[in-house]
Parts: C-alpha cells; sequence; structure tokens
C-alpha cells in the first residue's frame, strides 16, 4: 500500500554547506522507487538560494515555504490529509515548526533527527531553538540517524513514544565507481567544524606535513582563512553533489572524520561514509562504538587513532589488500544502506504505526 508522506526539512535543494540534502535525495528517491508520494517542503532563505543544485527533483514535490505561519495557511489542508508528516533536525524556527504543525493534528507525525547527538547535547545546554525537550512526546516517532543506546536513551529518558534508527543512505545509482587514476593519496569532503577540526588536523594536514611527495585534498566551505595548509593538501571550496563520484574515485583513500558529540554516542554512520564506500574508495576513518558492527576494520573500513596510523596506512598498504577493503564496504553498503533500503525500514515503520492505530 502507498504512503502519501509530507517532509518539511533542513534543505533538499541544496547541498551546500549541509550534509542534509543528499540524505534527504537518497531517502525520497527510494521512497518513489516503492511507489510512495513525498512532498518535501523546505524554506527558501538566501545561503540556499544562492547554491541550488536540484532546484526541480524528479522523484517529489519541492516547494518552498517562506514563513512559519504558511504551514498552517497555505499548507495546512495538504499536511491534514498526509498518511504521515515528518519534521526534520535543523529547521529554521524548528520549534515553532513543531508546534504549529502539530496544531494542525496531523494523521501522524513523526521527527527526523539526523543530527541525533548534536540534539541531545543542545537539549543539555537548554538550547531549543529547533526541539524543544517538552515536543521529544508530541511524535510517534522518533527516526534517529543515530543507532544503538540513544534509542533507549530517547524513550527512557527524553519521553519518545517510539524510537527508531533510521540511518542515512546513499543512491548507488548517482555514487558508484568512475574509471580513472586516482590523483590524491587521501581526500576529505566535509564543511568545516570547530570539533571536527582537531581530528582532520591529525589524519590527514599532519600526514601530509610528514609525506610531501604525496598529494591529499580537502572540498568543503567555511575553512577559516588562517588555517595553515601544507602545500601538497589541494583545496577545494564547494563540490556539487554531481561531482562526489568522481571526486572519491580519484583517492587512494578517502577520510572520514565524526563530530565530537556524535562519536561519543557511537552508532553514527555519515553519508559521507556510504557515498565513499558505494564508490569502492577505501575510507579511513576515526573510531567509535559501532563502526566495527557496521564496516569490519581491515575488512571494510581502516580506523585510524592517529597519525602514525595513517601514514602506515598510506605507505606501507598493498594495492591488492586497499582494493579488497574498498569492495567489501561496497558490498556492505549497497546491501544494506541504499535510499531504497532505508525507504522501505520507513514505510514498514509508518505501515505498522498505522495498523496500530485503526
Amino acid at each position: 500500500m502507498s504512503l502519501d508522506i509530507v517532509f518539511i526539512g533542513l534543505s533538499l535543494s541544496s547541498s551546500w554547506g549541509n550534509g542534509h540534502a543528499t540524505t534527504y535525495r537518497a531517502l525520497l528517491r527510494g521512497l518513489a522507487e516503492e511507489g510512495h508520494r513525498t512532498l518535501f517542503l523546505e524554506r527558501d532563505v538566501p545561503w540556499y538560494a544562492e547554491n541550488r543544485d536540484l532546484p526541480e527533483p524528479d522523484f517529489c514535490r519541492l516547494a518552498l515555504y517562506h514563513a512559519v505561519a504558511d504551514l498552517t495557511g497555505p499548507w495546512a489542508k495538504r499536511i491534514r490529509a498526509a498518511d504521515a508528516v515528518i519534521i526534520g533536525s535543523y529547521v529554521p524556527e524548528g520549534r515553532a515548526v513543531i508546534d504549529a504543525v502539530a496544531a494542525l493534528h496531523p494523521r501522524h507525525l513523526a521527527f527526523y533527527d539526523i543530527d541525533t547527538p548534536v540534539t541531545m547535547s543542545l537539549l543539555d545546554e537548554g538550547r531549543e531553538e529547533f526541539l524543544a525537550a517538552r515536543q521529544v512526546p508530541i511524535f510517534d516517532l522518533y527516526f534517529s540517524f543515530s543507532g544503538g543506546e540513544v534509542l533507549d536513551h530517547l524513550e527512557r529518558v527524553r519521553g519518545a513514544r517510539a524510537a527508531r534508527a533510521l540511518y542515512c543512505s546513499v543512491d548507488p545509482e548517482r555514487y558508484r565507481p568512475v574509471p580513472g587514476a586516482p590523483e590524491w593519496d587521501l581526500g576529505y569532503l566535509g564543511t568545516f567544524s570547530p570539533d571536527r577540526q582537531p581530528t582532520l588536523e591529525a589524519l590527514l594536514i599532519e600526514p601530509a606535513r610528514r609525506m610531501p611527495d604525496r598529494r591529499f585534498v580537502v572540498a568543503g566551505p567555511s575553512y577559516p582563512a588562517e588555517i595553515d595548509w601544507p602545500a601538497n593538501v589541494e583545496r577545494i571550496e564547494h563540490l556539487p553533489p554531481s561531482d562526489h563520484a568522481a571526486f572519491y574515485s580519484r583517492q587512494r583513500f578517502t577520510l572520514n572524520v565524526t563530530r565530537a558529540a556524535m562519536r561519543r554516542m557511537g552508532w553514527s554512520p555519515s553519508v559521507r561514509l556510504f557515498e565513499a564506500a558505494a564508490c569502492a574508495t577505501p575510507v579511513i576513518s576515526d573510531d567509535w562504538r559501532g563502526l566495527g558492527e557496521l564496516l569490519p576494520d581491515g575488512e571494510a573500513i581502516c580506523i585510524a587513532h592517529g597519525t602514525e596510523e595513517v601514514v602506515e596506512i598510506l605507505g606501507t598498504m598493498g594495492e591488492e589488500t586497499r582494493r579488497a577493503i574498498g569492495l567489501g564496504a561496497q558490498r556492505r553498503v549497497l546491501a544494506q544502506h541504499t535510499g531504497r533500503a532505508r525507504a522501505r525500514e520507513l514505510a514498514t515503520a509508518l505501515r505498522d504505526l498505522r495498523a496500530a492505530a485503526a
């Protein structure tokens, strides 16, 4: 049975400076492939308006709104008629959006937290711009980007009615190996974040200093001008999703760096991790609980705890082993972490919810 779902999320139209857009794109494309109807409502803000790389998706309806009042005005009828409304994390004026949509009494209301560990840290600090602590029990389902112990925390401590893991995913039609010789020994794709920067320093910048004959690359916006980039580190300010697969395929290894809150909580794979794996590019990653269960160390990923381990991997790993690790990750991701696989998980949870309410 097909579902009619309304999403209210940070962004679908622009991947500039955020990882939400590619996560939503894979999921909504998967829902379309499964026969479901989706509408994505996105706040029209200037920084995304100037950098839209998917203004007209072919797998869902995308509409822009200008203020919270639009949701209770022009879009109220559509929200009430949907089988489910899913509000995402980091939506502008998220707390007000949640209250406004809940007041419309949609059939089912869910939250998709693509930033769960960060959200929990903000709530601990009393910062409630995007989600208030009192709102967690409002949702029929709380979908979490993170799995593991945080699901119990959401239900037992935060009062969530039902917390379910809904990891990010990848679109295998857009993330696949691109033929060509590698140009960089190690690369990284990600927006600057202060809590990620020390790990980037240890696992890429310092190895670049120690290996001046090797080539490195960092792609992503907002890096401060005062960062002392070694001469052998190439900088790319913004890389649209259409270029991601070629970017990963041009690296011998790619680096995955996890935000501090997500590393502490564990079970928080990033969309970049799945994208690189789908391209069969071997990943070097910092360590966190649950990573080895998703991608076994030495078989489908290389876990590094410091500069020396990265230098050793880059300097001594044979080509046959390198390729085998990349293919091992690709097999696991294509079997379990595609947008279509994730869409089935979402649809099953919503159907179970509807059946329980009948």
